[in-house]
């Protein structure tokens, strides 16, 4: 009982979030592209101020996605 009743659980994974200059590295495309993406919906971010951040999961699950459809074609 050495902990407060209110505490919150340790979450189970922590997320990385990246900014739209990492992701375009990581992904080897413009910026314009991933903000295009962003846009679009293919590629979940949140806003914060007059920045984007993305998830890293999900730009790996999207590079993912496109490796698979890739080598099927």
């Amino acid at each position: 009982m050495n902990e407060p009743a209110h505490a919150a659980p340790p979450p189970e994974e922590e997320v990385r979030f990246l900014n739209i200059a990492e992701v375009a590295a990581l992904m080897r495309i413009s910026k314009l592209t991933v903000l295009r993406l962003v846009h679009s919906g293919d590629l979940p971010a949140i806003r914060s101020g007059r920045s984007w951040r993305v998830p890293e999961q999900a730009v790996l699950e999207l590079l993912d996605v496109r490796d698979v459809s890739r080598h099927t074609n």
